[in-house]
């Protein structure tokens, strides 16, 4: 027996997850759950039925209940910000909203109808009804939530995007992204979407004025240039100082967060390039999770048994990541939704109350594309020295009509999950060899070929991939985020941990621009990097 890391429950860790299915005959059907058009599987977690009924007692002694009708009420759950969390409430129809959050619920219905004029214009080739160009290419300028969210569904409904257009992310500081782009542009028919909740994002400004000077160059009046840019940000002054007209200027709301922001204006590229039926899909499916979320029991919550798993994982059996393979090529870009979903959200080392903790938090989330990383880090999920549990994501149903490829993509997923269960023993790996070689090289031999087995996963299959079943996917982690957070007892909701690094940036920016001359104030290392760069720079 080991207790968690707060020490405060006992959990029995002992022996392999195979014997758990010999001593519960009935644990595949008792560890799965489906919500909406969602399956999970548990039942490959090193989690017996008594252990799960003890992490449930947990999350209720840790305020998981009293956490889900402060997020769902509007109780200020942001505490170092004093902000409610309100990224549920944008996706939430008229008819649910509570009634001490209709003032929000109203600003947010007229943001959305901006929004819904916007993308039915462009859809319907009347652009210029909006004061827009008739475009070609959204191009989406954002980062960190103002690009992954946006950036994942546009890739992951593909099939759904209106096919006249195409849409495209810039994200990174670094030029050779706009310098490899625009050349491929038509600038009388592109359209900028600059996403910044302050509007005053070093990347995403720097990105949009190489935009605007990218215009002027190419032909387009400056009377003109506003016709190709929108703009999504909660400082719409900001935005209209920089050249933006203020009725192309969306708002976004201090109460929800960068990386819970898909749902919001944030989505404006994501519902141009998708049109607005799909866009309230995909609303619609968050909007479905969250009722699930907010009515079900703690053990028959799925976020809350999900955050459960991710619980006993990190802080019990004590693995430091949590690995997302995603066999379904349109959900590529999931692994890098949830790195900062999940980390970002709960990367802390300092509790809500500012006492720092005495246990984990925010294992390392990492992952890939199945079948791609079989033949690239599964040799380490395998036979490796660290157990890494894994989130495996399925598409049943085909979005092409290869019916052979998908059955071998769907039979790899589930080899893999039942292979990491399993294993292979020395014995099966010491039968498998030959006859003719010597026993201290079969032996030898034969360790290399085993497997330990006894690694976790879960497994989550959709029915298909459409934007209802991805806004309850992606509405589900999100939810599994916040109760983790009450678990662990930080604050998910905010990121202070983003901001030491872009304030150093700001002042080592004059040295790199020749303005400064010697560096003060920097270690020796940074000093040298500086001087070594100047040295050798073309710029």
């Amino acid at each position: 027996m080991t207790r968690d890391a707060a020490g405060e429950t006992p959990f029995g860790v002992d022996g392999p997850i195979v014997s758990l299915f010999q001593a519960e005959p009935d644990r595949a059907r008792d560890f799965s759950q489906r919500v909406g058009s969602l399956f999970v599987d548990f039942s490959k977690q090193q989690i017996s039925h008594a252990e799960r009924a003890q992490l449930v007692l947990l999350a209720r002694s840790r305020g998981v209940e009293q956490g889900l009708e402060k997020l769902f009420s509007g109780a200020q759950v942001n505490a170092s910000e004093h902000r409610p969390a309100l990224h549920w409430l944008v996706r939430t129809p008229a008819s649910d909203v509570p009634t001490q959050l209709e003032d929000f619920a109203m600003s947010n219905a007229q943001t959305q109808q901006r929004m819904q004029e916007i993308v039915e214009a462009i859809h319907a080739e009347r652009a210029a009804q909006v004061g827009l160009v008739q475009p070609r290419d959204i191009v989406n300028l954002g980062i960190g939530g103002s690009d992954l969210g946006p950036r994942l569904v546009v890739d992951a409904l593909a099939p759904y995007c209106k096919a006249s257009m195409r849409t495209h992310f810039v994200a990174n500081v670094d030029g050779y992204a706009l310098h490899k782009l625009l050349p491929t542009l038509n600038p009388a028919t592109t359209l900028f979407v600059v996403a910044s909740k302050s509007f005053n994002t070093q990347e995403t400004l720097l990105n949009a004025r190489v935009a605007h000077a990218w215009l002027r160059e190419n032909g387009v009046a400056e009377t003109a240039i506003q016709q190709h840019f929108l703009a999504v940000s909660a400082n719409v002054p900001a935005a209209v100082a920089f050249g933006i007209d203020q009725s192309k200027v969306l708002p976004m709301f201090d109460s929800v967060g960068g990386r819970y922001s898909l749902w919001s204006a944030v989505g404006l590229s994501a519902a141009i390039a998708l049109g607005w039926s799909n866009f309230t899909a995909l609303l619609k499916g968050a909007f479905a999770m969250d009722n699930h979320v907010r009515k079900s029991e703690l053990a028959d919550n799925l976020a809350v048994q999900m955050a459960l798993v991710a619980y006993h994982n990190a802080n019990v059996l004590r693995h430091a990541t949590q690995a997302v393979v995603s066999y379904d090529e349109r959900l590529y870009r999931l692994p890098e939704f949830l790195q900062q979903l999940e980390m970002e959200s709960n990367g802390k080392s300092v509790s809500a109350a500012g006492e720092v903790l005495n246990h984990g938090s925010a294992p390392v989330v990492w992952g890939g594309l199945g079948t791609n990383v079989q033949h690239a880090f599964f040799q380490a999920m395998h036979q490796g020295t660290q157990r890494v549990p894994i989130d495996f994501i399925g598409v049943i149903q085909a979005a092409h009509p290869y019916q052979e490829n998908h059955q071998v993509l769907l039979a790899n997923l589930l080899a893999q999950s039942a292979a990491l269960l399993q294993g292979k023993s020395f014995e099966r790996a010491r039968a498998e060899l030959p006859s003719d070689l010597s026993d201290q090289a079969a032996d030898a031999l034969a360790r290399q070929k085993m497997f330990s087995g006894n690694r976790p996963s879960s497994t989550i299959l959709l029915d298909s991939l459409n934007p209802h079943s991805l806004g309850e996917l992606l509405a589900l982690y999100e939810h599994k985020t916040y109760v983790l957070s009450l678990l662990w007892g930080v604050n998910c909701f905010d990121q202070w941990g983003v901001e030491l690094g872009k304030t150093i940036a700001q002042s080592l920016l004059p040295t790199l621009q020749a303005a400064t001359k010697d560096p003060i104030g920097f270690d020796p290392s940074t000093q040298s990097l500086l001087a070594h760069i100047r040295s050798r720079s073309t710029c």
